[in-house]
């Protein structure tokens, strides 16, 4: 089942990757406290999710955090080390919490994974983005199959 507005975000054991390594954290300590903006990417160093959605979200942190977002977290089924390392190459560390779903379960938990096999990556999550507010999930955008429009940082700061 889908996670939907009102539903509380569930609580997933996750990685983040961080300037001083990989950190090991929980879905309700990183999630459930405060305005959080996150998004979720197929995967780091992927050709949209480089090019146009991690950096959206890097270009608009103030304004973001201009409209009361206290955190803003991107989420891949990545390894911590990966999303350290695209975090760097994109210059998000420090403004983007970068969360790894290492083994999609999180992913799985919202009801937002997908195959992706058939393209080599395994099982990743599907590119959505969602407004929390103390762990509960007050907006959800979830883009179709190949899109990319309700989940930019844009769209998002049109909505808060």
């Amino acid at each position: 089942m889908t996670i939907k507005v009102g539903d509380k975000i569930p609580n997933v054991d996750v990685m983040l990757g961080t300037a001083d390594g990989p950190q090991k954290t929980n879905t309700s300590d990183l999630l459930g406290k405060g305005k959080v903006a996150l998004f979720s990417v197929p995967g780091a160093f992927t050709p949209t999710c480089s090019a146009r959605h991690l950096p959206g979200f890097v270009d608009k942190f103030d304004d973001l955090k201009g409209k009361g977002v206290d955190r803003i977290v991107c989420m891949a089924v990545n390894d911590a080390f990966v999303m350290k390392a695209w975090g760097q190459a994109q210059n998000a560390l420090g403004k983007v919490e970068m969360m790894a779903d290492g083994n999609g379960e999180f992913s799985r938990a919202l009801g937002l994974s997908f195959d992706g096999k058939g393209f080599g990556m395994g099982e990743r999550s599907q590119r959505f983005a969602a407004i929390l507010q103390d762990g509960v999930v007050k907006q959800l955008f979830i883009e179709a199959p190949g899109a990319f429009e309700v989940s930019s940082a844009d769209y998002m700061l049109s909505k808060l």
